[in-house]
């Protein structure tokens, strides 16, 4: 594997960097978490230069790149705390149509996806229910010409925001672990509630399903083992971008206070030259490339399809929280006083950190998965 970024993926990256300093400030970040203010600007110059076709096939009007691309602008966003449907959209809705779309579906939702007119969010979570696609209470039942849904999920990132949802349910009638059905259900076919974030630059949604009638071309697959092991291939590209926009975030906790160290006084010296603040600087950098390492590293393994993935992608979830906790902690103790406040800016990036580290799975879960895979 090559693990340094190409000189494309630099080009990238710069761009994406850019363009965020410039339309999306902590004052614009600000303003949508205290006012109210819409995320729609921001979205439609992401299309403009576009973003949401970054990783649909060419032959559907998209750029054709990868996991890789992916992660990079993933990173960038979660610098910038950026809002909006992009990266439910990319790292979920596409990877659901890539892995278990048909030809028509793939050619007809990917053009309307690189076009910026349809965009969505993967419906996994539900109240008590963690990352595993056993036990789901939603459940899909045939009818002679789909299934209907019926059940509820949360947590749906950008629910409310984004045109479709791909709904995940377990067949009627079977325990299996493997009887698994998705969806893909216009937003407007059910009942959204918005929930309440922590991270207020980012919307969540529970989603009520009561009966809902779902066409069969709607239907993504054959229900059934197919599905399930297509899923369990989307929620890891969708677990290693948000581990990716986590790593993002934590870089800009741990360079604002960095910067705020080195001009915090105390004693006639900056707090920076203590020893004690270098040893935590020192151990918040290890944490920081360790979960930027360990996200490129499965990156790299959905890009190529290495065997590895599976275990890899929850290794950099793992990695990711590990990091957000230290970055966290220390990011408001170096502050002092003031990285309490609502002032600061220092409580928005937590807040972003804080929620990757819990979408689609904990570092717990992850961990047990990882014991699992090994045979331990």
């Amino acid at each position: 594997m090559e693990l340094d970024f190409t000189e494309d993926q630099e080009e990238l990256r710069d761009g994406v960097r850019t363009m965020l300093a410039g339309e999306c400030p902590m004052t614009f970040v600000r303003a949508i978490v205290e006012d109210g203010a819409p995320v729609e600007p921001l979205w439609q110059q992401m299309v403009e230069l576009g973003w949401p076709a970054l990783t649909v096939p060419e032959e559907f009007g998209g750029l054709g790149l990868g996991a890789v691309e992916l992660a990079i602008v993933a990173e960038e966003m979660g610098r910038a705390v950026a809002p909006g449907p992009l990266l439910p959209t990319a790292s979920q809705l596409i990877p659901a149509l890539r892995e278990l779309g048909s030809a028509e579906q793939q050619a007809h939702f990917l053009r309307g996806i690189a076009e910026g007119t349809v965009t969505g969010s993967l419906a996994l979570h539900e109240p008590g229910h963690g990352i595993g696609l056993a036990g789901f209470a939603t459940t899909a039942t045939e009818t002679g010409d789909g299934v209907r849904l019926d059940g509820m999920k949360e947590y749906v990132l950008e629910g409310a925001a984004v045109t479709d949802l791909v709904v995940l349910a377990r067949l009627a009638g079977s325990d299996a672990d493997d009887a698994v059905a998705a969806c893909l259900v216009p937003t407007a076919d059910v009942r959204i509630e918005p929930v309440t974030p922590f991270d207020a630059t980012r919307g969540l949604a529970r989603v009520h399903l009561d009966g809902v009638a779902v066409a069969a071309d709607r239907v993504l697959g054959t229900p059934g083992t197919i599905t399930a092991l297509g899923v369990e291939r989307v929620l890891q590209e969708a677990a290693t971008a948000t581990a990716a926009e986590s790593v993002g975030t934590c870089q800009a906790i741990f360079d604002i206070t960095l910067d705020y160290a080195k001009q915090r006084e105390q004693f006639g010296v900056p707090i920076g030259s203590f020893q004690a603040i270098k040893h935590k600087f020192a151990d918040l950098i290890v944490a920081l490339e360790k979960a930027r390492a360990s996200t490129y590293f499965a990156a790299l393994t959905i890009a190529e399809d290495d065997e590895r993935r599976a275990i890899a992608t929850s290794a950099a979830k793992v990695a990711a929280a590990d990091c957000e906790r230290m970055m966290s902690k220390e990011g408001i103790q170096i502050h002092g006083s003031i990285g309490y406040t609502w002032e600061h800016d220092m409580h928005l990036y937590i807040r972003r950190a804080k929620t990757d580290s819990l979408l689609f799975g904990t570092a717990a879960e992850h961990r047990e998965r990882i014991a699992r895979l090994l045979g331990l």
